[in-house]
């Protein structure tokens, strides 16, 4: 094994652990669309959900059959209809439909099954489990038009769902249902991923798509390696979402997304849009910050706080290439531990990705900010804004009117943020003995309005 392998596996493996130790025990509930299917993806992306649930994710899968429906409907001369975004299912489309789930869900099971030697799959034993989950009720007649056999989800079995979950399988959902009076209906995949997902208040939703994500700021400069918006509010999802016309195709903006915001403002806590053409879409999703997809969330799932004592060691993990670069003074464990009181942090799916801390001097009225650190992964995202201002808080708080930073490297910074810079003989006398004058760090001030 070569040097470079062990150089880029070893911290990459590292880096990604803190999420499976997040997800370990976590329902996700994936909704794959029949395209991706149609386009040879089945295999590749049963082997990753496999890896997904050997690493203690409980997985609901609810397959979509929207091209393979039509190909059935192609075969026999009848076309395909559709209105307000939803099949009009007569009764060939109604049989049409239920042969397509039938023969999806058994190579789905066989895709599962598979366990070649050298490959993902090797020893793994998936136990995949369907049945009737659903109980559906009519669209009925909307606008004039008449859906006949297309159906809503009326309601989910909970309880058969956590069952099988609680016994380790991985649970298959068509998207059919059946009324109380034993009637079948033609469902709608998204809707009953979400219903579901709302149900059993999945920790995930997640949309293998045909779209890469949601761009919700085409106006602006592009990423290089990722040209959708990965991260998206909740409220600016409703907003964008507001200003959409109504979803008539899957490549529509508004036709994930709809159920996404859904999901999420009935307690769903993530929610997420994924491109099925990129391989390991969903490991890049799941086990990576900043994911491949759209994520949508509800920004109260982020936490804004000061420190406690099982922060330090967070704490350090962040700062410690700072250190090593130079950027930041190196911090020993213990004055941190001592100092913890001192610091504020962004906590997200239980990582540390910024932090500060505020030394007061009151008898000059001013405080240091001190150790300002935002995590490469999170960067350019406004984290150090929102750090900033919880010292501000903090330091106005204590009757301070203003704070001051030392810096070698990022003066760029605290100038466009209102500091201006001063003399090192500024300082308070208590900090001005402690200046380390090799160092010859620049010093900037902010007043407190």
């Amino acid at each position: 094994m070569s040097t470079v392998f062990n150089f880029t596996f070893v911290p990459w493996f590292r880096s990604v652990a803190p999420y499976i130790h997040m997800h370990r025990g976590k329902t996700f509930v994936v909704g794959i669309a029949g395209e991706a299917i149609a386009s040879g993806k089945l295999q590749a992306i049963a082997q990753d959900l496999a890896l997904i649930q050997s690493m203690g994710v409980r997985l609901v899968l609810v397959h979509g059959f929207r091209p393979q429906v039509n190909e059935q409907l192609k075969a026999k001369g009848h076309a395909a209809r559709y209105s307000h975004g939803m099949r009009i299912t007569d009764g060939v489309a109604l049989d049409c439909a239920q042969e397509a789930a039938g023969q999806l869900r058994y190579e789905i099971e066989a895709a599962f099954s598979m366990g070649l030697p050298n490959t993902p799959m090797a020893g793994a034993t998936v136990r995949v489990i369907s049945g009737n989950f659903i109980t559906a009720r009519p669209v009925g007649i909307v606008d004039g038009v008449d859906f006949q056999h297309t159906g809503l989800v009326r309601k989910v079995d909970v309880a058969g769902i956590h069952r099988s979950l609680d016994h380790g399988a991985l649970v298959l959902i068509s998207p059919f249902g059946f009324s109380l009076t034993g009637e079948a209906f033609n469902l709608n995949m998204e809707e009953v991923a979400t219903s579901v997902a709302i149900a059993l208040q999945a920790d995930k939703l997640l949309f293998l798509t045909e779209i890469p994500g949601i761009r919700i700021r085409p106006d602006e400069p592009q990423a290089e390696d990722n040209p959708i918006d990965t991260e998206l509010p909740l409220a600016a999802a409703e907003q964008l979402l507001a200003a959409l016309p109504n979803p008539q195709q899957p490549t529509d903006t508004a036709f994930y997304l709809q159920h996404c915001v859904k999901a999420c403002k009935a307690g769903v806590e993530r929610s997420h849009i994924i491109p099925f053409a990129l391989d390991g879409s969903l490991l890049l999703e799941i086990y990576v910050h900043d994911g491949i997809g759209t994520m949508v969330i509800d920004e109260k799932l982020e936490s804004l706080r000061e420190a406690t004592a099982d922060d330090v060691g967070g704490i350090l993990q962040l700062i410690e290439p700072f250190e090593r670069d130079g950027t930041l003074v190196r911090r020993e464990r213990n004055e941190i531990e001592r100092d913890i009181a001192n610091y504020s942090l962004i906590e997200h799916d239980g990582v540390i990705f910024a932090c500060a801390a505020l030394y007061p001097y009151p008898e000059a009225k001013t405080g240091e900010m001190a150790a300002l650190t935002v995590s490469p992964q999170s960067q350019g995202q406004g984290d150090g804004e929102k750090i900033l201002k919880r010292i501000e808080q903090r330091a106005r708080a204590m009757g301070l009117e203003s704070i001051f930073v030392l810096t070698t490297r990022t003066m760029h910074w605290f100038l466009k943020r209102g500091f201006v810079q001063v003399e090192p003989e500024w300082l308070p006398e208590a900090r001005k003995r402690k200046y380390n004058w090799d160092r010859r760090s620049m010093v900037f001030v902010k007043k407190l309005a």
